[in-house]
């Protein structure tokens, strides 16, 4: 049975119990970190193509022109994406020891990754009604844009009582659900190569598939790590 890429490169950052060379264990958790770092720095950063070159050849070219030209719906196009990259750019920060023992500067990133949520979260909720696919698409979307919101108002709440486990889980939760624009986008080329589907309805799945096997695996993390 094929793995989601999330499942794949996440795995390989865990400690594996099962291997006694700990030099292995050391190598497999440095190249998983590699990817994790990656996938989450270089879709960060993706957002700034919109500003650069011309994007419309991209998922924008399954859009009506009517919504191309929606004010309300282009701020929150672009404020779905810049500060969803600003998410994935402060997040993954948030699971290095190193950085989490620098007390301050966890802080802030994690301030600056709240905000991130609140503003992405609450433009792609809106976005999502124009989902393309319909119905199916928005429900996807949408529903991952209430469990980011969810999960990431936890976290806060729970970090704010000194609820500390609590919080780092809700966090493993609510980052798992910001990778989802890693995932999109590795799932998109993936249906185009190994599916001979259109692409209106593999984008049905994606909306979904996109996000779900993210939350079950933090699931899996979070039991493991326990």
């Amino acid at each position: 049975m094929r793995l989601s890429p999330f499942v794949w490169f996440l795995e390989i950052t865990l400690q594996i119990a099962s291997i006694d060379d700990i030099h292995l264990t050391m190598k497999l958790n440095y190249i998983g970190w590699t990817f994790f770092i990656l996938f989450a720095v270089s879709i960060g950063l993706y957002p700034l193509l919109y500003f650069i070159i011309d994007m419309s050849g991209g998922l924008l070219s399954s859009k009506t022109e009517s919504v191309l030209h929606n004010k309300i719906w282009n701020t929150a196009f672009y404020t779905h994406i810049s500060f969803g990259g600003l998410s994935l750019l402060t997040g993954w920060s948030q699971f290095s020891k190193w950085l989490r023992n620098k007390n301050l500067l966890h802080r802030w990133l994690g301030k600056i990754y709240l905000i991130s949520v609140l503003m992405s979260g609450s433009a792609g909720l809106y976005i999502a009604f124009y989902a393309t696919g319909g119905m199916v698409s928005s429900l996807g979307f949408g529903s991952l844009a209430i469990a980011w919101l969810t999960t990431t108002t936890i976290a806060y709440i729970s970090i704010r009582q000194l609820q500390i486990e609590k919080h780092q889980q809700w966090m493993i939760r609510s980052f798992a659900l910001a990778f989802a624009a890693v995932t999109l986008r590795l799932w998109i080329p993936s249906f185009q190569v190994l599916t001979n589907m259109e692409f209106v309805s593999s984008y049905k799945i994606i909306a979904w598939l996109c996000w779900t096997p993210n939350l079950v695996v933090s699931e899996w993390i979070i039991r493991r790590v326990k």
